[in-house]
């Protein structure tokens, strides 16, 4: 527990280092294209009702509209930002991993289309995660809980995987991450809580590449591990 604090610290502040800028505005950038343009669509797709209500219902919808593009933004913050992963998880992943051990091989980006198909996968699902919590949240007590507990699962899942990728085969890095689901959990917990935080939350991508390379490189290490580590990952 003492090391994952320690990680999430050092992550946090990596973020707003100056060798992550470059990659945080193309990934902030890129989140609030995506955001936009998902916004705009939505717009358009409700335009036809207010265009042809009157008087307090255009009123209503107008302000219903507005509440609803603010929340999509907050809500979809999450698979928007497992889809743009894959985009920027390799240069991120590339700094923390000189940070830990200058001296180590690096990791090598993952093959384009493993890590495509891991992003759109995971997208898929932190989409579907969010639709079931929108449900979830009217379950009294325990709806939020299981909401934030999926999302953890989720991101916790994505950014460790492709973290692994760099070192090992996606075959590798699914049963690493499977072995040691434990600690990627509690690490998806941080993930989660970081990705709630409204505004922060855009720089969710660069905050998960960062703690998760930690943590991969962390675990490659343990003496407990079933997995084999990869030479790279060893050195």
């Amino acid at each position: 527990m003492r090391h994952m604090w320690r990680d999430t610290i050092d992550s946090f502040n990596d973020v707003f280092s100056a060798p992550f800028r470059g990659a945080m505005f193309k990934s902030v950038g890129l989140t609030l294209a995506t955001l936009a343009l998902g916004a705009v669509a939505l717009d358009k797709l409700v335009l036809f009702y207010v265009v042809f209500a009157s008087g307090w219902l255009a009123w209503l919808l107008s302000v219903a509209i507005g509440l609803g593009l603010l929340a999509a933004a907050v809500f979809l913050v999450a698979p928007v930002a497992s889809l743009i992963a894959s985009f920027f998880f390799d240069e991120i992943a590339g700094l923390v991993e000189r940070e830990i051990n200058p001296v180590a091989p690096p990791g090598r980006p993952a093959p384009l289309i493993d890590s495509i198909s891991a992003s759109l996968r995971f997208g898929a699902l932190a989409l579907l995660v969010l639709l079931a919590g929108l449900v979830l949240l009217f379950v009294p007590g325990i709806g939020f809980a299981l909401w934030f507990a999926a999302n953890a699962y989720v991101l916790g899942a994505q950014y460790f995987e492709l973290a692994a990728m760099r070192f090992r085969p996606y075959r590798q890095a699914r049963a690493m991450r499977r072995h040691f689901g434990g600690p990627v959990f509690l690490s998806g917990l941080i993930v989660a809580a970081f990705v709630s935080v409204p505004i922060l939350n855009l720089a969710t991508p660069l905050f998960a590449a960062a703690l998760m390379a930690r943590l991969h490189k962390r675990l490659s290490l343990s003496p407990s591990s079933g997995v084999r580590p990869s030479a790279d990952a060893a050195g």
